[in-house]
């Protein structure tokens, strides 16, 4: 595409169909300068009604001036404009630029509703740079397939319209139209490795092939072809390997396939679980010591925002687990009469419910009416107790009552535990207890929820009468 005019927006974006909104990413810079131009300019064709959006990383001291210039000219072109502020705080040793990401696509995410189109304004030299950096990091066929033209977002889609345009075009377009734009000063700085391709090696590389963002980006095409049917093959291969419990896979099933097939198959389910991808060192642990590892053992693989974990024959992938409250926490909790009872636990365990028996009271399990407002202490990661779940004829270590009910050794410092003075009456999510005076504890159901387990399946409240 040798130029760029407005009319490019319409033709690309016609085929899109059942949209609400398009919602152009407006960071103010030139590119996204003339994306919102363009698309004003033919607002009218295009699928949706047209909106602008601007983030505020909070990381510069003209963060402010640059949003209100963003808003001037959405006033000059009529455009609805929106600003998120995101007070972003890198912490020591994070990559602010991976940081700032993360942030973006979060925002963005959540601002989207379903029909509802995100409009960036990456270019092909962006694309070029994109597969450039892929190269040098070692990525596979999904990395270096680079950036697609559109892909899901949040309940909507991200649409990048100027990916077939140089940013030369996008330049001689801006100053064709007297466009204004930001320059951010950090754009200069070559100690990012973006910046220092676009400074100091992409002019190089320019001057011996003028052709090369060109002959760059048709290839990142062809890695995303081979991309699909990676995944295509992967998908198929998945689809038989389903743990015992949802969303786990099953380590028998995974170990009697090749390991390229391997790869991609764990890969493409991290990807649908959200996950960020592991590098090659971190695949091949996950292959070589969790997957061999005695189904009784422990073993954990972990990277930003992902760990690996195994329990008899599933592998889990979970988000890092907060610190396990300690063993001397006691949180005090009065339940009874009719009234469900709710107690917050630490942060990221969710929240623990009682609810009365009423008529779900099963007199053969010898316990009294309702006694009223009781006091009851919830504890954690207690070692040496025991438990009798209420139709079992004798007592045995909580160690067991988890290994019945197939609760992994990772999570058991999480499970609350529900006492009622010295007497162990119920383990959260597992049974409940029979104490040495059951005739007064309280008749009703334990329920743990809003922790991160549920999706497994794991800890589904115990649904006996009580």
């Amino acid at each position: 595409m040798a130029g760029f005019a407005p009319q490019h927006l319409t033709a690309l974006l016609a085929p899109l169909k059942h949209v609400s909104n398009c919602w152009i990413a407006f960071s103010g810079g030139l590119d996204s300068s003339v994306l919102l131009s363009a698309a004003a300019t033919v607002r009218e064709h295009l699928p949706g009604a047209l909106y602008a959006i601007h983030l505020d990383h909070g990381l510069h001291p003209d963060a402010c001036e640059w949003a209100a210039h963003c808003q001037s000219q959405c006033d000059l072109l009529a455009v609805p404009f929106t600003v998120r502020r995101l007070h972003l705080r890198p912490l020591p040793g994070e990559s602010i630029e991976a940081v700032a990401r993360e942030a973006r696509y979060r925002a963005f995410s959540s601002l989207l509703a379903p029909g509802d189109l995100l409009l960036t304004a990456h270019n092909r030299d962006d694309q070029a740079e994109t597969l450039l950096l892929a190269l040098l990091r070692g990525s596979g066929a999904q990395g270096l397939a680079a950036m697609p033209f559109a892909a899901p977002l949040g309940t909507g889609r991200l649409v990048r319209p100027l990916l077939d345009v140089t940013r030369e075009s996008l330049v001689a377009y801006a100053r064709s139209r007297g466009l204004a734009w930001i320059e951010d000063p950090s754009n200069r700085e070559t100690a990012m490795d973006r910046n220092y391709l676009r400074l100091r090696v992409l002019p190089l590389l320019r001057a011996r092939w003028p052709a090369f963002a060109t002959t760059l980006s048709r290839s990142a095409s062809h890695c995303a072809e081979a991309a699909q049917l990676t995944d295509r093959l992967a998908a198929q291969t998945l689809a038989g390997l389903d743990g015992e419990r949802p969303g786990t896979i099953g380590i028998p099933a995974l170990l009697r396939i090749d390991r390229p097939l391997q790869k991609a198959a764990l890969r493409l389910w991290l990807r649908r679980r959200d996950f960020a991808l592991p590098d090659t060192r971190q695949i091949d642990r996950i292959l070589d010591e969790v997957l061999p590892a005695r189904p009784d053992a422990n073993p954990l693989v972990a990277w930003s925002g992902c760990e690996i974990r195994r329990y008899r024959q599933d592998l889990f992938a979970l988000p890092p687990l907060p610190d396990p409250p300690l063993a001397t926490l006691e949180i005090d909790w009065q339940v009874g009469g009719d009234v469900a009872a709710m107690l917050g636990l630490p942060k990221g365990l969710g929240r623990l419910e009682w609810h009365a028996a009423s008529d779900r009271v099963d007199p053969t399990d010898g316990q009294a009416s309702e006694l009223g407002q009781q006091s009851l202490i919830v504890r954690f990661g207690l070692t040496g107790q025991d438990c009798q779940p209420l139709r079992a004829d004798h007592r045995r270590p909580l160690k067991k009552v988890f290994q019945e009910a197939g609760i992994p050794v990772w999570l058991r410092p999480y499970v609350p535990l529900v006492f009622k003075g010295a007497s162990l009456i119920a383990v959260a999510g597992v049974c409940r207890c029979r104490s040495p005076d059951s005739a007064t504890d309280p008749l009703g159901e334990f329920r743990w929820v809003g922790h991160p387990w549920e999706e497994f399946g794991l800890l589904m409240q115990e649904r006996r009468r009580v």
